[in-house]
């Protein structure tokens, strides 16, 4: 059976009235500044640990063999428990705090589960920028993980249903982009307070997380609440009032039946973690599992958070090392840029296939220029020609990701799972990328240390796995009302033994 036996995705006889309305433009950006703390706190990570006053203060065993760089091996010289604690820390909070935000956002709503991650993550900045001592500093980690948590399962579902379908693709990449934009300004940040006399720029860096909590904070108080989630609390007049609102139009009849009847389908559901061990929601299930998994088995959370470690490892200077990172920051707002022009029109398998290929193809050639420099020994002094070498491998793979399992790790999950199981569904695709964040996080540097170039290609496998696991599993979802996305798992050539009654047929040859 070949991957492309699958529906085509341009719609299941579904055409819902209204337009793209300027409210719903204004909410999408307003919820997506959740993703604003997500992307800040992954690349500030990453810069404050280049510091030699952040690590003389908080890690001296590191800043020690940073001065003893030239007769240490490179591939060793950040490998440190207490310093991988730091940075791996947030994602295993954010995975506990997932599953209580999965009632909080079921239970009262879309909006106060964002107001609520925004408010915590805004007291973890406070006290990691104030931080006197470890303690401090890792618990102010773990209520920003708390934070991250909320966020990133509230916002993804937000953006997809208060989207019309048509355009649910590139409103909903909106939280990527600001993942990428945050990045992009931690990267920045942590490039300019480094420069600041006396070496107290990481207190700028790491409190300045506060700036995009408060943004979150301030904004989920005046976006909408969704339809959908109106609905799941039991207030139909006041749903169907939003939706015509959001969609700029009184006849919203037929959409609104479609989510009426998903609703009372939830509410009839009293245990929907339960529900999903369902048979027919075995694919859910399993996308839950998987997209998350393989989008932080690219390996760009390698590149992303300890990029100027990275950088310092192959030989750039602190300052150098610093501008490199901003400089793929710069490359993943931009390549993100071109997955909200192409998601609704080109769909997610093409740019879930190239993005993989792409990907396998620089985490290759990346491992391949390390090794012949560095070899296994980590000792060797790197020239400006392999520099801007692995530069731009680094800059290609990012750009890989930023327009394919970047934002599609977001989108997808969040558009296909049936309203009666969708908090619980999504708190599982959030609890497994940050399992998976914290697991990379909590292992890069001593598998740096251990099998050193040879990650890029333990990496690269995993590049071949996503890809011929979209190929042959994932549907095409692109056009698709979120209502009706049962049917292409009906028509899929493996999922629809799992989804259909024993006595229906699909209507559709596959």
């Amino acid at each position: 059976m070949a991957g492309g036996m699958v529906s085509s995705g341009d719609g299941v006889g579904k055409n819902y009235p209204g337009k793209l309305t300027v409210s719903v433009i204004i909410a999408a950006v307003i919820a997506a500044f959740g993703g604003l703390i997500f992307g800040y706190d992954i690349g500030i990570s990453g810069g404050v640990t280049a510091m030699p006053s952040f690590l003389e203060k908080f890690f001296p065993e590191v800043y020690k063999k940073q001065i003893g760089a030239q007769s240490t091996n490179q591939y060793c010289k950040f490998d440190s428990q207490t310093l991988t604690l730091f940075t791996s820390s947030l994602y295993l909070a954010a995975l506990v705090a997932s599953f209580f935000a999965s009632y909080i956002t079921r239970r009262f709503g879309r909006k106060l589960s964002m107001f609520f991650g925004g408010l915590i993550f805004i007291i973890g900045a406070v006290l990691n920028g104030g931080a006197q001592n470890l303690a401090m500093l890792i618990v102010g980690r773990i209520l920003l993980g708390i934070g991250v948590g909320f966020a990133s399962q509230s916002v993804p579902l937000y953006l997809s249903e208060i989207a019309p379908y048509k355009y649910r693709g590139s409103l909903n990449v909106g939280f990527q982009m600001m993942i990428t934009i945050g990045i992009l300004v931690a990267n920045v940040v942590n490039y300019y307070t480094a420069e600041i006399a006396g070496g107290w720029g990481w207190r700028i860096s790491l409190g300045g997380a506060a700036v995009p909590g408060l943004m979150i904070v301030v904004g989920s108080c005046f976006v909408p609440d969704t339809p959908n989630s109106i609905l799941e609390r039991g207030n139909p007049e006041k749903a169907k009032a939003m939706l015509k609102k959001i969609r700029g139009t009184d006849d919203v009849d037929e959409e609104f039946n479609d989510i009426l009847v998903a609703s009372t389908t939830a509410r009839e559901v009293k245990h929907p973690w339960k529900s999903l061990k369902a048979r027919k929601n075995r694919p859910h299930l399993v996308m839950s599992i998987f997209i998350p998994l393989f989008q932080q088995m690219t390996g760009i959370n390698v590149v992303m958070f300890y990029a100027p470690v990275l950088f310092t490892t192959l030989g750039f200077g602190a300052n150098a090392a610093l501008l490199s990172a901003a400089i793929t920051g710069g490359i993943n707002v931009l390549a993100t840029v071109v997955s909200i022009v192409a998601v609704d029109r080109m769909g997610r398998r093409f740019l879930f296939i190239e993005g993989g290929l792409q990907m396998l193809i620089f985490q290759l050639a990346i491992g391949v220029l390390i090794g012949s420099k560095f070899g296994t020994t980590g000792v060797a002094a790197i020239g400006k020609g392999y520099a801007f070498a692995v530069v731009a491998c680094i800059c290609l793979f990012v750009s890989a990701f930023a327009w394919s399992w970047g934002p599609l790790g977001w989108l997808v999950p969040s558009e296909i799972f049936p309203l009666e199981i969708r908090s619980a569904a999504q708190s599982i695709n959030v609890a497994v990328n940050m399992l998976f964040t914290f697991v990379v996080a909590e292992v890069f540097l001593k598998m740096l240390c251990t099998i050193k170039f040879g990650l890029f290609f333990f990496f690269a496998a995993f590049g071949l796995l996503m890809t011929l696991f979209v190929y042959f599993f994932i549907p095409e979802t692109k056009g698709i009302p979120i209502e009706e996305m049962a049917k292409v798992w009906e028509d899929h050539w493996y999922w629809k033994r799992f989804v259909l009654e024993p006595n229906r047929k699909s209507a559709t040859n596959v």
